[in-house]
């Protein structure tokens, strides 16, 4: 044992560590709620009637895939297809119908930083002209800023390179 600076009284030389059983009424575990929404791809449907698909925390000019549920939707019907737009940054790459809805597959390329919010527009497939849109709103982060944790639903699938010259093979002539 190191003995004590001048000036300084040496404590007793135990340590004390919390009881062994919690205390009455508490449990020895953290308990959480059944469902977590903080970690999964949030679906609500907004006054207008579309939907607004919140996919949580990524990193800017990486590609992720993006799988989440609608719910059924009588105006559309069984069959639904994705409506093309002119998104570079977004794009649906299945739509399988469920007893529960829709399960919707898309590609998402964090393309900026701060919150973006993309859009695509969902049709019937049997052409009566129905449509619903629906917003995919993500929070992109520089790359200074670490590797966010996934929500449910939202996969890396690659990372789109960025010239870096301290990255660079390149070394000119010696």
């Amino acid at each position: 044992m190191a003995t004590a600076s001048k000036g300084s009284k040496a404590k007793g030389g135990s340590v004390r560590f919390a009881p062994a059983q919690p205390p009455e009424g508490t449990h020895g575990h953290v308990h959480f709620e059944e469902k977590l929404h903080d970690s999964a791809v949030m679906v609500t449907q907004e006054k207008d009637g579309s939907f607004l698909v919140k996919v949580g925390f990524l990193k800017i000019l990486h590609k992720y895939e993006i799988t989440f549920l609608l719910p059924p939707l009588r105006s559309l019907g069984r069959d639904v297809c994705a409506v093309p737009l002119p998104n570079l940054n977004l794009r649906v790459t299945g739509i399988t119908p469920l007893p529960e809805g829709y399960s919707v597959k898309c590609e998402y390329t964090a393309h900026k930083e701060g919150v973006l919010k993309e859009e695509m527009v969902l049709a019937s497939e049997a052409g009566e002209g129905a449509t619903i849109r629906v917003v995919v709103q993500a929070r992109v982060m520089d790359r200074h800023h670490g590797t966010p944790m996934l929500l449910d639903g939202v996969r890396c699938i690659g990372a789109e390179l960025e010239y870096d010259s301290e990255q660079s093979d390149w070394h000119g002539f010696d």
